[in-house]
């Protein structure tokens, strides 16, 4: 929808995240983890035997929080088929009306304003718009007003060692906890996020926090509960991933039918423009590049189609969802 008149979110692929979860959506509150012997499945076993032999862990440890980590059967049900509703992604709609409601682009611009010379840093060193940076604050956890209430523990014990469609992805995720854990001196009980084993204001799981998390606000500190700290974290990501600063991201089309399916929709595939045009399809403000993806947000009566620029891959890179880019895209629109 080009917004909602304004005429313009317990992930997430690994990104680098496969797509995990509408973050910044109030969930039902969880059904409670419940306890279970992880230390008699072979492959636990073998699990805590690799982290003594290769990362150096004591036996002990591992077996300690082992013995503490519980079943969280909810989260297991969105990895196995049996949950359904607002599982593991949003649709549009539910983007619409959790992430870019009147009170979400409110918080945008009030974040705005409030942290602007640390946005404006961070857009300067890393060559990127800080607006973008405000969209994916948004979307991930409403600027720090939702970050989840699932123990990381739980959660990805749970999806690690139980099986389940990226059983084999939360697996490397729990390592990647324990070495997080050690690297920056957390408390591994203590953590709490999303279903998906994210964490913080800007939903990282472990091995996307190892590989981007910064210091920005230089109180020594890699938090990823700190607004100011994960302004940095996106600006590197963004930067790392090559965006451009000032190119396009994504403009609306002339397409004004009720549904779309002239052309296959995807973040993934380019087309030139050329071929578009030839097809009927303009954009209906400037675009300035050759290629395009075609971008379908599908709304309750009608598709709305967008071409979108080289920067709109890298938005999805961090969760690989077309509607979750399109969100990024709107909230900086609202806020510029």
């Amino acid at each position: 929808m080009i917004l909602l008149n304004m005429n313009y979110i317990k992930l997430i692929t690994a990104t680098l995240i496969t797509t995990f979860t509408l973050n910044a959506t109030e969930p039902k509150a969880p059904t409670p983890p419940v306890p279970y012997d992880y230390l008699k499945k072979t492959e636990v076993k073998k699990f805590i035997d690799m982290m003594v032999k290769r990362n150096h862990f004591k036996r002990s440890y591992m077996e300690e929080v082992l013995s503490n980590a519980m079943l969280d059967k909810e989260t297991l049900d969105r990895y196995t088929g049996k949950y359904k509703v607002g599982s593991t992604n949003g649709s549009w709609e539910r983007y619409k009306d959790h992430v870019l409601d009147d009170a979400t682009i409110q918080l945008a611009k009030e974040f705005k304003q409030n942290y602007y010379k640390t946005l404006k840093r961070a857009e300067d060193e890393y060559g990127v718009d800080m607006d973008y940076i405000v969209g994916f604050m948004g979307v991930e956890s409403k600027y720090g007003t939702y970050t989840g209430n699932y123990r990381i523990l739980d959660a990805l014990a749970t999806l690690a060692f139980h099986k389940n469609r990226m059983k084999k992805f939360f697996k490397s995720e729990f390592k990647n906890l324990f070495l997080l854990m050690r690297e920056e001196n957390r408390d591994i009980y203590s953590q709490y996020g999303s279903f998906a084993g994210a964490m913080g204001a800007v939903q990282q799981v472990p091995s996307v926090q190892r590989k981007f998390m910064v210091d920005y606000n230089g109180d020594g500190v890699k938090d990823p509960w700190d607004l100011e700290d994960c302004i940095g974290v996106i600006a590197r990501f963004m930067h790392n991933k090559g965006w451009v600063k000032g190119a396009v991201v994504a403009v609306p089309t002339n397409f004004k039918g009720k549904r779309f399916t002239k052309l296959k929709t995807s973040h993934k595939k380019m087309y030139s423009v050329t071929y578009l045009k030839k097809k009927g399809i303009v954009p209906t403000e400037y675009f300035g590049e050759s290629k395009a993806y075609l971008l379908k947000t599908r709304n309750r009566d009608h598709d709305d189609i967008w071409m979108g620029g080289r920067n709109f891959r890298i938005l999805t890179k961090y969760n690989n969802s077309t509607s979750y880019g399109m969100a990024i895209h709107i909230i900086a629109q609202a806020v510029k």
